[in-house]
């Protein structure tokens, strides 16, 4: 007995690297320096406070090299995952290794100074369905990071999510195909560097009321949505970097910001807009690549920062610095961008040593003619456009190299500029042993490389059928997209395609077989190695099918506008407004989309105080079907004069679905648009 009891001893008190690891079991806490035993564990996760794993100590390792914890099932698609997959609490915990899944938080850490994250993979775990389509944008996916003091990102997950985590470092972790990366908040001094976070769907890295801290030699690529080339370029507010709400003093260099929605993303914090005090400020942007920004590389507003060395290329802004003071732009490399620089209501800045190279204008600087008097900021601070001083900066082939309005005080250097009394820091010292984390040489580029479908941006590792152009386009040319190898049609409906065969990369067309667009074709791929957006590994030469369809019914709409103002508002006089409805029309259009995605869709003058009636009919062949009725504001419909949808409220962008089956339906409807974000579009999904 005492042997045995000896024995056990030893094997619980030998060091983890010599100790053959324990097992996780459903709601695990674990408490002291361990090796967890190899093996994939299903631990799913009911709610973000109900974790799979728990990890709870002062100054313990866990190691779980060759541990894959899974939420959900794999392969599954990422919104039905839920809950967290790994809790940390306590001071100086050391997590490394470990493989995380399909979860809504794959690790969280709350007050844990000196923790430490190495060599995870926190990999395809939640990301909503997006919304938008080919060639229009869908008000709904707008994101809004602007208020996190009760953890409201947590809302929209994220692969870590970090609160009160002083002194911690993450390094070697790697998150794709997810919708955030590392979200940090309450923090000071962390090192962040050495970490992939790439096609995500919203934010590579966020920062909320996080400081002092360094963040580089990072890969954070692709982390956009609200693209589509050639048709529009909204970002929707995705990002590589976010820093917001006061994240001050930071060191962000060496890291690779490109393809995203922005790739910083930088706002001082309502804090900041209430006040006119503080600010995003002194942080250092050194030697980053944020290019190919679908709205802007860097913006950075209501704050005072230094962006030296930077690569900004193919962005629509490569800066955009609203209401920024007292910044240094220096020798950053500009080129093919719509407005190199882009500042309203700055004052204090210089810019200079930079070069633009092809860009339609260099530098744009400007006040507005009025602000709104409802906002804080400009009630407690002087906000005129002021103070420039612009030295050194060479412009190659810009159309137009600069366009100054409403602002005084420019001064211009032909030659160097005296020295400021304003310091420059010194370039940041690389990390030993730290990743070459930029887009190598022949690495694909641009902003025509983003393809952004229903789940967020595709990264090339698998085959896609993408269009080349519109879908009224005729005949419909599709792109086969992906690794290279071969594809022969599986199965075609709904149109005929011009081969049956053919090679990756490569495309072909399709005819559709009546006016409206219902079609399916499915291909299927012989070829390199295919990671699927889900993860699944298929092996080269292993056969890969893959899909395209659309269906997009007609809709004969006849839509007609009417303006309303107080005597006739929705809500408070709605006989009057109903009376409004009966008489004859501001306006008057058919269509057979009926698809407003924002106040500006409208047409002019019909942004804001509008009724809106439409009506239709379409037929629906055998099957079942959903009617998609997005809005925002009040709306009513009926289906063959039945009232089956109702809202007659004020809301933000939202989707209603109401069950439809075969067969020809009349379709009528009621809006109103009163002021702010608009939506109004119906669509009809295929369910069966």
């Amino acid at each position: 007995m005492r042997t045995l009891l000896l024995a056990t001893l030893t094997l619980l008190y030998l060091p983890p690297a010599q100790a053959p690891g324990i097992p996780l079991t459903p709601g695990i806490v674990i408490d002291r320096s361990t090796r967890i035993r190899p093996g994939v564990y299903r631990l799913p996760s009911a709610a973000i406070d109900r974790p799979a794993v728990v990890i709870r100590g002062n100054d313990i390792r866990v190691d779980m090299a060759g541990v894959t914890i899974e939420g959900g099932a794999p392969f599954a698609d990422p919104d039905s995952y839920r809950g967290t997959g790994i809790q940390i609490a306590g001071t100086g915990v050391s997590l490394s290794a470990a493989s995380v899944r399909g979860f809504k938080i794959a690790v969280i850490a709350r007050d844990s100074p000196r923790l430490r994250l190495s060599g995870l993979d926190v990999s395809y775990n939640w990301k909503p369905r997006l919304l938008s389509g080919l060639e229009q944008e869908h008000q709904a996916d707008w994101l809004s990071f602007h208020n996190n003091e009760k953890d409201e990102w947590l809302r929209y997950g994220a692969a870590i999510y970090l609160a009160g985590v002083d002194d911690a470092e993450i390094s070697g972790v790697r998150a794709v195909q997810g919708m955030n990366g590392l979200m940090v908040t309450r923090s000071s001094r962390l090192s962040v560097w050495n970490n992939t976070f790439s096609f995500l769907s919203g934010v590579g890295i966020g920062f909320y009321r996080t400081t002092d801290s360094k963040v580089m030699h990072n890969r954070v690529d692709w982390c956009v949505r609200g693209y589509s080339h050639g048709f529009y370029n909204r970002g929707q507010d995705s990002t590589g970097i976010l820093m917001y709400e006061q994240s001050s003093r930071n060191v962000v260099a060496y890291n690779s910001f490109t393809h995203g929605g922005d790739g910083v993303f930088l706002w001082a914090g309502q804090s900041t807009m209430d006040t006119g005090q503080g600010g995003a400020n002194d942080n250092f942007f050194y030697d980053n690549d944020v290019s190919h920004a679908v709205a802007n590389g860097i913006e950075a507003t209501f704050s005072r920062n230094v962006f030296m060395r930077n690569r900004i290329e193919d962005c629509w802004h490569g800066i955009w610095g609203g209401y920024s003071f007292d910044s240094q732009i220096l020798m950053n490399t500009f080129a093919r961008n719509t407005e190199g620089i882009a500042i309203e209501h700055g004052q204090n800045i210089t810019i200079a040593g930079n070069t633009f190279t092809a860009d339609e204008l260099g530098i744009r600087l400007w006040a507005n003619a009025t602000q709104d008097p409802n906002w804080g900021y400009p009630k407690f601070r002087d906000t005129s456009s002021r103070g420039y001083d612009i030295a050194s900066n060479v412009f190659d082939g810009v159309k137009r190299e600069t366009d100054i309005a409403r602002t005084e005080g420019v001064k211009r250097f032909d030659g160097p500029m005296a020295p400021s009394a304003r310091p420059v820091p010194a370039p940041p010292s690389p990390i030993p042993g730290a990743i070459d984390a930029k887009l190598p040489v022949g690495a694909r580029r641009g902003r025509d490389t983003i393809i952004v479908d229903d789940w967020g941006p595709y990264d090339s590792l698998s085959p896609k059928l993408w269009p080349g152009g519109s879908l009224s386009d005729r005949p419909i040319r599709l792109r086969v997209l992906g690794p290279a190898g071969s594809w022969k049609i599986a199965s075609i409906r709904g149109a005929t395609a011009a081969a049956s065969t053919g090679t990756a990369p490569g495309e072909l067309t399709l005819a559709p077989q009546q006016p409206a667009v219902d079609f399916r074709i499915e291909l299927e791929y012989i070829g390199e190695r295919v990671i699927t957006p889900r993860g699944e590994v298929i092996a080269a030469g292993k056969p890969y099918r893959f899909s395209y369809s659309v269906f997009e019914p007609e809709i004969d709409w006849t839509v007609n506008f009417w303006t309303f103002d107080a005597a006739t508002d929705p809500l408070t006089q709605p006989a009057a407004f109903a009376a409004r409805l009966k008489t004859p029309p501001a306006r008057t259009h058919k269509t057979t989309r009926l698809a407003y995605a924002n106040a500006r869709s409208f047409g002019q003058g019909y942004s804001t105080r509008i009724g809106v009636t439409a009506a239709g009919s379409l037929r629906l062949p055998g099957g079942s079907y959903e009617l998609v009725v997005t809005s925002d504001d009040g709306i009513r419909l009926w289906v063959d004069d039945k009232l089956v949808l109702e809202d007659w409220s004020i809301h933000g962008p939202k989707d209603d679905r109401i069950a439809i089956g075969a067969g020809t339906h009349r379709l009528r409807l009621e809006y109103f648009q009163n002021t702010g974000a608009a939506a109004l579009q119906v669509r009809v999904i295929r369910r069966g």
